[in-house]
């Protein structure tokens, strides 16, 4: 778990906000990072072009209650439009509209929530948000009927080995359940929100992030081979210190070392951290209601010419 000191930089000019605007106005908007600035001044000097089609993914909020609030895990991802640091998730590929064994909620209901008219997409968004969580970090939010959701020797060598054909695609996720008699347990997890990537980015996401807390006797896994770092993370202390290089320097990376909190991680990411952050606790995090609508980021540049994003997080 990460509990390192934090260290405050300063803003640097090529990735934020100038310090002039209004601390309200600064909660509204995130910066972009120095490599993707050209990126976004191309788009505005090109009189904002046709927006890429975002591309289906989901995400999973883990939380927990730690000494200093709210965590979340997280893992590190190299080279990802999702940000350096996110929550497990990814892609949905074509196996996620498989048929697969399934417990409630249905179809339906996860359309509804997240305002999708497709139910085929509505349910294959829980399927990626499943798959993508046992890949990255062993956990299984499925069970066998009549039995608590767990993993048999979840942290096997075997299991690993089945973890990483999943993940090549070598092997189905819906034979691995139907093999072993287990059903996703839909109810496990909470719609979140949901937010599509900048309309500059060369790979968007229109990502579903579902909210859940661990299994009883599960526990995260980095994947071998892939997995690099992976840890809880204190949600206020993060929040209270976007400007902290700490986490960064612990994770090690030659992106992250030396970079701060908030520019590691996509808006949405960063928006859901600072209502985790509010919370009482994990429990009261869980249980809160919400209406989920798309929310989007919008590229501004200052007088100085660097670019940002404005927010309007639901």
């Amino acid at each position: 778990m990460y509990t390192g000191s934090l260290k405050q930089v300063p803003a640097r000019t090529s990735a934020a906000r100038p310090a002039a605007k209004s601390p309200a106005l600064a909660q509204l908007t995130h910066p972009i990072p120095a490599s993707l600035q050209d990126s976004a001044r191309s788009w505005l000097a090109e009189g904002q072009v046709p927006e890429r089609k975002a591309k289906l993914a989901a995400a999973t909020v883990f939380v927990r209650d730690g000494k200093q609030g709210p965590e979340a895990y997280m893992t590190y991802r190299y080279k990802s439009p999702l940000g350096r640091l996110a929550f497990p998730g990814g892609l949905a590929v074509a196996q996620d509209f498989d048929p697969v064994p399934w417990s409630n909620p249905n179809a339906v209901c996860w359309a509804k929530a997240f305002d999708r008219e497709d139910l085929g997409q509505a349910q294959a968004l829980v399927v990626t948000a499943v798959r993508e969580v046992f890949e990255e970090t062993g956990i299984l939010l499925a069970s066998r009927e009549g039995e608590a959701c767990s993993l048999d020797a979840a942290s096997t060598q075997k299991c690993m080995v089945t973890r990483q054909r999943i993940a090549s695609q070598e092997k189905s996720f819906s034979d691995y359940l139907s093999q072993r008699g287990f059903k996703i347990q839909a109810d496990l997890l909470k719609p979140l929100a949901r937010w599509q990537s900048p309309d500059f980015y060369h790979k968007r996401y229109d990502m579903h992030y579902f909210a859940a807390a661990l299994p009883v006797g599960q526990s995260p896994t980095l994947l071998e081979g892939k997995g690099v770092w992976g840890g809880w993370v204190p949600a206020r202390q993060v929040v209270e210190n976007p400007l902290s290089l700490a986490l960064g320097d612990e994770i090690d990376q030659p992106d992250t070392r030396g970079v701060p909190f908030q520019e590691l991680v996509a808006p949405g990411v960063m928006c859901l951290l600072r209502e985790l952050a509010a919370s009482s606790s994990s429990v009261a995090f869980l249980s809160k209601r919400r209406q989920v609508t798309l929310t989007r980021s919008q590229v501004e540049q200052d007088a100085s010419g660097t670019c940002y994003l404005t927010l309007n997080p639901s």
